[in-house]
């Protein structure tokens, strides 16, 4: 069947969600570039792909989408919620400390780094929300063993998906095109998934196959799905024709996407990659999932912390902050929320290098128009410490189920993080 009845027949009648997962939700090749043609056109098939999820979805809020977004290296929390009211706060830090003139004052006790105007403005608004003190048992001070534990939401458990990759299989076990976003370099553990391919990309402009002279007239035969009586090679090209259209999408959401929200002083790294976030969701993929993150380790602060630290969280909350309004902008702000982690804090007192070294428990921040703003969990003590470590108060798979249960919708949390964590009632 030509692809233009294909697509006249659904249409004009009843479409199964596995009928329009068989035979894609970017009108057939037409609407993602592959022709030519605009994303406009995709107007009919991004009403029927929300109309058969709504419909068919294990999930109660199946518009509404999730963008974590990793501060890569262990973000010093003690210097970015600051307890400036704590004496122990100065006698510990008594050279990179934070004059308390300079905090930005959230209440008696703790206050924002003074870079971090886009969170005092986003606090202010009661979009924020801050968990105090997260972080798990027993913990772990290398980058790569800890980041496992966050990214697989299972510590010391060996687990080989990514907690995104598994709430997709739950959120979506019909395994819709696209359901999962990470821009990045390289694939996180963190959207490794049994059923779904996430979609990854860092370059959009960039984002087609490449390959050498020889292999370029290749590709089109291989995206041309058609069935054969080989089941293998009818699945490799079905995978090979959705990475040429999702590639396509991307490109062509990119290039019509303008903005002239301000995303920050640097508009690179977070800033451009939640830039390409607000793109996507904009020329509305069927994305719910996001995740992003800094390349590298860049806020591992061993040495000179306060210059490099300041600049990376007026980058970080910048970001954020333009982010949201980005998407107040495109009428799209109710739909997201967005959580911000590290992988581990840093140790409460300073280091003879001016800088901090590997910690423990850190704060974990939650944005959203549907936040109820502020302080969530029990702070740390600056006194009781793991030598030298923050005890931690709050287990991160709280905020996990948090997200889950109560702004996805999808209840049944102890079968995702393998044990039962009591939301936290963070959103309206």
């Amino acid at each position: 069947m030509a692809k233009t009845s294909i697509k006249m027949s659904l249409l004009n009648r009843s479409l199964s969600r596995r009928d329009a997962l068989r035979v894609g939700m970017y009108g057939l090749g037409v609407g993602a570039g592959l022709l030519g043609t605009p994303l406009a056109s995709r107007g009919p098939f991004s009403v029927l792909a929300k109309q058969v999820e709504a419909a068919t979805s294990p999930h109660k809020h199946p518009e509404r989408i999730l963008v974590v977004v990793e501060l890569s290296g262990g973000n010093d929390g003690v210097n970015t919620i600051i307890p400036y009211g704590d004496d122990a706060y100065y006698q510990q830090r008594p050279t990179i400390g934070i004059p308390v003139q300079d905090v930005r004052k959230i209440d008696a006790h703790f206050g924002f780094h003074p870079a971090m105007a886009g969170f005092e403005h986003l606090y202010k608004d009661g979009k924020l929300a801050i968990v105090h003190a997260c972080g798990y048992d027993n913990p772990i001070l290398s980058h790569f063993a800890s980041m496992g534990f966050w990214h697989t939401g299972s510590p010391h458990a060996g687990e080989k998906l990514g907690w995104l990759g598994r709430l997709a299989d739950a959120l979506d076990p019909e395994v819709q095109r696209n359901y999962l976003v990470n821009i990045a370099t390289a694939q996180s553990l963190a959207v490794r998934s049994r059923h779904h391919s996430p979609l990854v990309f860092y370059d959009p402009e960039g984002f087609k196959r490449n390959g050498v002279h020889q292999q370029q007239s290749v590709f089109p035969r291989l995206s041309d799905k058609r069935a054969t009586p080989n089941a293998s090679l009818d699945f490799l090209t079905g995978l090979a024709e959705n990475a040429t259209e999702s590639a396509a999408f991307v490109r062509q959401a990119w290039a019509d996407y303008q903005t002239p929200v301000d995303y920050g002083v640097r508009a690179a790294g977070l800033g451009l990659d939640l830039r390409k976030v607000a793109a996507l969701i904009k020329a509305e993929i069927p994305t719910r999932l996001y995740y992003v993150s800094y390349a590298g380790n860049v806020f591992d602060t061993h040495v000179h912390q306060n210059d490099l630290h300041f600049r990376l969280l007026t980058y970080t909350t910048d970001a954020l902050r333009g982010f949201m309004a980005d998407l107040n902008r495109i009428g799209r702000a109710d739909d997201v929320a967005i959580m911000v982690f590290t992988e581990f804090g840093r140790r409460v007192p300073e280091n003879a290098s001016k800088g901090t070294d590997h910690g423990t428990a850190t704060p974990v921040y939650v944005i959203g128009e549907k936040v109820k703003g502020g302080f969530y969990s029990t702070p740390p003590s600056l006194t009781d410490l793991d030598d030298g470590n923050l005890r931690y108060t709050t287990d991160f798979r709280r905020v996990y189920a948090t997200l889950i249960k109560e702004w996805l919708g999808y209840d049944d949390t102890k079968a995702l993080l393998r044990e039962e964590f009591e939301p936290l009632e963070m959103f309206v």
